[in-house]
């Protein structure tokens, strides 16, 4: 059963009964009452129902807040606890670039529970400076990150992937001084399109002569794959079973080159406990 504590921060995360009550496993009468058991204890209404979903009352933002303190200091205890024990358990608590967790990190977490059955993990995904806040605001121990970073504290190198242009027809990079057709561009974080945008530069006087902007890199890609236009994407994301043209982004000179790097990001006392040095090994296993 979920405390007090945890029910209280899913009610303000999801700002919605049903949600909630799904993330909860519990029926919405059950944690209707739940809530109201909550707030007579506390002698005060922590929520208000209004068109914007649930929303916390002055006293219910005060129990929150003290609500998340609590659960951040069990979770340290238990670090602590973990220290003193050879056996890895505990949570790994990990934030993920999205595109790393959806094609890199399954198998590495695959590989780490049939060794360390004991450990439990904690994954959210999002976009590279989302990981980072995740870590500086305590939610998760450890970030996967890509491309350059300026996190101050422990950083470990994880891999470096080429990006390649993906097309149907086009053969070169060159033939994107003559094409017509329209570059299939995804939404990402700033640094990634920075470093698109500073690769073209370096190699062409103009700009593509038509865009084309999605929310999602796997709808790019099959954007791409059915021939509606060409792609700069990273080597993770494609596969040899990719019926498509595929041409490195690669130049005797580093600097017109294309990469991305990924790096694995904490502060160093999250590097000392079991269950994250333990993933460390597994993740940078040669």
């Amino acid at each position: 059963m979920y405390s007090d504590e945890e029910v209280l921060i899913t009610l303000h995360d999801e700002q919605n009964m049903r949600k909630a009550a799904e993330r909860l496993f519990l029926t919405q009468p059950a944690l209707s009452l739940r809530l109201q058991a909550i707030e007579k204890q506390w002698g005060a209404q922590l929520f208000i129902r209004s068109q914007k979903g649930l929303l916390p009352t002055p006293e219910g933002e005060l129990v929150i807040s003290f609500s998340r303190d609590i659960l951040q200091k069990k979770e340290h205890t238990l670090d602590q606890l973990q220290l003193l024990s050879s056996k890895v358990h505990g949570t790994l608590k990990i934030a993920c670039a999205s595109i790393v967790g959806q094609n890199w990190l399954p198998s590495v977490l695959k590989k780490y529970v049939e060794l360390f059955p004991d450990a439990k993990i904690s994954l959210h995904t999002g976009w590279s400076s989302e990981i980072v806040r995740s870590i500086s605001d305590g939610d998760a121990q450890i970030g996967i990150v890509r491309g350059q970073t300026d996190w101050k504290g422990k950083k470990i190198h994880l891999f470096r992937d080429t990006l390649y242009l993906v097309d149907q027809e086009l053969t070169s990079v060159e033939d994107l001084q003559q094409t017509s057709k329209p570059f299939i561009q995804f939404k990402s974080d700033s640094s990634y399109y920075q470093e698109i945008q500073k690769w073209w530069q370096k190699n062409f006087s103009v700009t593509p002569k038509q865009q084309i902007v999605v929310d999602q890199i796997e709808t790019c890609k099959q954007m791409a794959l059915n021939g509606l236009g060409y792609a700069i994407l990273p080597a993770i994301t494609l596969s040899e079973y990719d019926h498509i043209n595929k041409i490195p982004l690669l130049h005797d000179d580093a600097t017109f080159e294309l990469t991305r790097d990924t790096w694995l990001i904490g502060y160093d006392a999250a590097f000392e406990l079991p269950q994250v040095a333990a993933f460390v090994d597994v993740a940078t296993e040669k």
